[in-house]
């Protein structure tokens, strides 16, 4: 009798995918390693940096005791610091407001040994208010300018030279570095007569000419802007514009093309199915955009240095301004202000190092980290709570 053959178990088909090379397999995590040790490196010096800005700027905005916040510093503009010795031998530091009130209260007090300290005194409230000023007007022409370029770009202009063109010029905006900008509106919009003012008296050596309004006394003046406000934020907004225009744009095209084919199958016109079918959709990126254009134009030094800045003012914009309606208007926009990150540069870079600095230089670095800090998180939050209540 026959006996059948016994079926030896069939090997496992070899992975031809996995490598058998030893020198492979170091090579592979030697790989991993650099990259992780790149990814870990970036984040340990961003963790380096906050930290130390924190480490210096927090006890100045922090307090040990209530209200445990330095409001001073906050409700108050840069302004000289009094350094002196009273009678008893105690050193004494006051603010140029303090120090002429102390002298007013004490005609016989004692000063010994007065040093004085230019911006070491105050606080960044004539700076923040600045800074806002110059970022929403900034915002307000940025972004109804580069949705609506976006918009045609994405949605109406046809594909071609002429569009290839555009975009080209767009890339090439946004790396023209910010001083260039500084340097053109400087030259564009401070001084170029196109740009009128409402004013009660025509600075004539500048005006091409002005036009009498009635009933009232003044004029509509073309003599550009001046180192102003608006001169400022228009700049900051040609300067922002291809970081909102390439996001947005981006933003567009990430809504499915069926949303716009079954709206204009319904029989709506291009701009209801932009409107109500891609627009809304494209809200999370669009915000994403304006927060991180609000985030880089705070921070910028060198286009406002040019054309909106000023180291110490006194006054806060509207304290300042002359006139009513229009002129009290036109006034505000067109004086020179306080900005946060030219206030830096001041005490940072221009004045003399010294310790007397030091808690308005840390804790003005401080604030603006806050800010940024504070501009990111909006951004995260706005765009998820759009995104879960929009979806497809």
């Amino acid at each position: 009798m026959l006996e059948e053959p016994t079926l030896s178990p069939a090997k496992p088909a070899a992975n031809p995918f996995r490598s058998e090379s030893s020198k492979r397999k170091v090579l592979d995590r030697l790989g991993t390693g650099v990259f992780a040790f790149f990814t870990y490196f970036i984040l340990a010096c961003v963790i380096g940096i906050l930290g130390k800005i924190t480490y210096d700027g927090a006890p100045v905005i922090f307090q040990s005791e209530a209200p445990f916040i330095n409001t001073e510093f906050f409700s108050k503009s840069p302004m000289t610091l009094h350094e002196f010795y009273n009678e008893d031998g105690e050193m004494v530091r006051l603010d140029k407001d303090d120090f002429d009130q102390y002298k007013k209260d004490n005609p016989d007090a004692v000063i010994r040994d007065e040093h004085t300290f230019s911006y070491a005194g105050g606080g960044v409230l004539g700076p923040l208010v600045g800074t806002a000023m110059l970022v929403v007007l900034c915002m307000v022409a940025a972004l109804f300018i580069g949705i609506s370029a976006a918009i045609y770009l994405n949605e109406y202009a046809s594909k071609g030279r002429v569009v290839t063109t555009i975009r080209l010029a767009i890339m090439n905006l946004a790396g023209v570095p910010s001083i260039v900008f500084g340097l053109f509106g400087f030259a564009f919009f401070c001084f170029s007569p196109i740009f009128p003012v409402f004013t009660g008296s025509p600075d004539w050596e500048r005006a091409i000419y002005a036009i009498p309004l009635w009933p009232s006394e003044g004029y509509l003046s073309f003599q550009g802007w001046g180192k102003s406000v608006l001169a400022g934020a228009a700049t900051l907004a040609v300067m922002v514009l291809p970081v909102i225009i390439a996001a947005c744009e981006e933003s567009l095209k990430a809504v499915p093309k069926g949303f716009r084919e079954a709206s204009l199958a319904l029989g709506a016109t291009k701009w209801q199915c932009i409107r109500t079918a891609v627009l809304p959709y494209a809200t999370p990126g669009i915000l994403t955009a304006s927060v991180l254009g609000v985030t880089r134009v705070a921070g910028e030094t060198a286009p406002i240095m040019f054309t909106a800045a000023v180291a110490s003012k006194g006054k806060l914009p509207w304290q300042d301004t002359e006139g009513s309606g229009l002129y009290w208007m036109s006034n505000l926009l067109t004086q020179m202000v306080e900005a946060l990150p030219y206030h830096i540069y001041t005490v940072s870079g221009k004045l003399p190092a010294n310790e007397a600095l030091d808690d308005m230089r840390y804790g003005s670095v401080f604030v603006f980290l806050l800010l940024v800090v504070g501009f990111a998180m909006i951004s995260v939050v706005l765009r998820s709570r759009f995104r879960n209540k929009l979806k497809w």
